[in-house]
């Protein structure tokens, strides 16, 4: 019978053919596992009894910017949708001193910035700390800051006279 098809009851802890195995704590394949490690960002492991505690450290900042891009299309069109309509609405208003729309329309950004500053806080506080799972990627921030860009689009459209009275017209065809 060739060295290769015997069965590992034949062969000694090194591999070679010959005697059985003599009484080992080591088993080829079988990996000791130690106690969990929590992941997050600077996770402290509850270590053993009279030892430090060791901190994990984080990711370094280019991944951790990577990772909050991922899914930025999302808030980018709800940004151009937004700022279309945005001029629209400027250009109905025919002249005219154009520093609160200015204002407003950069006040609308900056409050479409809380929204995915408070859905990655709404993020980590649901999916990493309760269900203790990780984030990958900013996705879902990133698509409800960008409904919310549309919806704030959609609502200066909504100021625009001649826009309502197309959309009025549009739905008395149908």
């Amino acid at each position: 019978m060739p060295d290769r098809i015997k069965s590992r009851t034949e062969q000694t802890v090194d591999g070679t053919p010959g005697r059985s195995a003599p009484f080992s704590p080591y088993q080829r394949g079988v990996a000791s596992v130690g106690r969990p490690v929590a992941s997050g960002p600077d996770t402290l492991v509850e270590p053993p009894r009279g030892q430090r505690q060791i901190m994990v450290p984080r990711p370094p900042l280019r991944y951790r910017i990577s990772r909050l891009r991922r899914g930025g299309e999302w808030t980018a069109i709800g940004a151009l949708v937004a700022f279309v309509s945005w001029g629209i609405w400027v250009i109905s208003l025919r002249g005219g001193n154009l520093t609160i729309p200015i204002l407003a329309f950069v006040l609308v950004l900056l409050v479409g910035a809380g929204v995915f500053a408070l859905s990655r806080l709404l993020g980590r506080v649901v999916l990493e700390r309760s269900l203790g799972r990780a984030r990958r990627t900013a996705w879902p921030s990133h698509l409800v800051t960008g409904v919310f860009l549309a919806a704030a689009g959609v609502a200066y459209l909504g100021q625009t006279d001649w826009v309502v009275d197309a959309w009025t017209w549009l739905r008395a065809l149908g």
